[in-house]
C-alpha cells in the first residue's frame, strides 16, 4: 500500500523526490496545489476505497508523503 501511495504521488507531482523524501512538504515545495489535491483524493478513493471529503481535508495532515500514507492507513481501518 505504501508503495502504491508513493507511486500515485510521483505520478501526480511529476517528481521522484516523493519516493526518497518522506518528509517533503508537498505544498510548500509547489508539488501539490488545490487541483492536484482533489485529484489525489479521487485517486486514493478509487485505489483504496477510502473517502475523504474535500470539506474535511486539512493540509497540515496531508502535506508530506509520510502523512499521506498514515492517513490512508487510518482511513482503511
Amino acid at each position: 500500500m505504501e508503495q502504491e501511495v508513493l507511486n500515485l504521488l510521483e505520478e501526480l507531482t511529476g517528481s521522484d523526490e516523493v519516493q526518497t523524501n518522506s518528509d517533503l512538504d508537498l505544498f510548500e515545495s509547489g508539488l501539490l496545489d488545490s487541483m492536484a489535491t482533489v485529484q489525489l483524493l479521487l485517486e486514493l478513493d478509487a485505489t483504496f476505497d477510502i473517502e475523504v471529503p474535500v470539506s474535511e481535508f486539512e493540509r497540515s495532515e496531508w502535506n508530506t508523503p509520510a502523512k499521506v500514507i498514515a492517513k490512508v492507513k487510518e482511513l482503511q481501518d
